[in-house]
């Protein structure tokens, strides 16, 4: 049995898909084919240009990413954590399980990058900086955080700068990505918005008041006080552009 292809209704949100079922054929090749095969596939389309298709997509990512929100509670995490790479006393300020060790980021941390990064990639600029109406769900600013304190061992250096300098990035192309937000009037509740990016400000801000304050103690490590600020892009990027009033 086929079903009609899907159609866009006008709201007062804009046009969003409306959604029916699945083609049985379809179906079977979203359910059998690899991660890295879909991938593929959905890349093909969206760069088909066909009209339509990259909104649909992200519409229907914003509606899945919305409904699950609830699994990130605390800290943006939406597992508890594995004993790997972490021990009880490497656990940040920013929440209960670690994102950072000594020796580089922990799985947790992958993880919390890969949401936001869909997130912000689909639209929702926001919500990957922090999930407001979500406990403890704050993603982006919870990473920023994770680096009060940290300690560097030698052996991981060169993994946390990586990082480190991915999470500057990313928070630079979320603040981006919020700014699409606004342009394109999907913004639903501006206090939220002007929360999220209050929230990530004010971890900027402590992260930078913590390398200034180990930059002149030299206490963290014999070479603590020589390590720059690393997340001089997403300071910029903040300097330059607030939520509208």
């Amino acid at each position: 049995m086929s079903f009609p292809p899907q159609a866009f209704v006008s709201s007062s949100g804009g046009a969003r898909p409306v959604l029916g079922h699945v083609n049985l054929m379809p179906d079977t090749l979203i359910a059998n084919a690899t991660l890295d095969d879909l991938r593929a596939i959905v890349r093909s389309m969206v760069a088909s240009a066909t009209p339509g298709i990259t909104q649909a997509l992200t519409a229907a990512a914003r509606e899945r990413f919305t409904q699950t929100a609830h699994l990130y509670s605390g800290g943006g995490i939406p597992t508890p954590p594995s004993s790997a790479g972490s021990s009880p006393d490497s656990a940040s300020a920013a929440g209960d399980y670690p994102l950072l060790t000594p020796f580089g980021p922990t799985a947790h941390m992958q993880d919390l990058l890969r949401r936001a990064r869909a997130l912000y990639g689909s639209g929702m600029g926001f919500a990957s900086l922090r999930y407001v109406r979500v406990r403890d769900a704050c993603l982006l600013a919870h990473a920023v955080r994770a680096t009060l304190g940290l300690r560097w061992d030698a052996e991981g250096e060169d993994a946390l700068s990586e990082t480190l300098a991915l999470l500057d990035a990313d928070i630079a192309q979320a603040i981006q990505s919020c700014k699409e937000e606004v342009d394109s009037g999907r913004v639903a509740v501006w206090d939220d918005a002007r929360s999220a990016v209050g929230d990530v400000r004010a971890a900027l801000r402590e992260c930078q008041a913590d390398f200034a304050s180990r930059g002149r103690k030299q206490s963290a490590c014999a070479c603590a006080g020589e390590r720059e600020f690393p997340f001089e892009r997403a300071v910029v990027s903040l300097n330059y552009w607030d939520v509208p009033t």
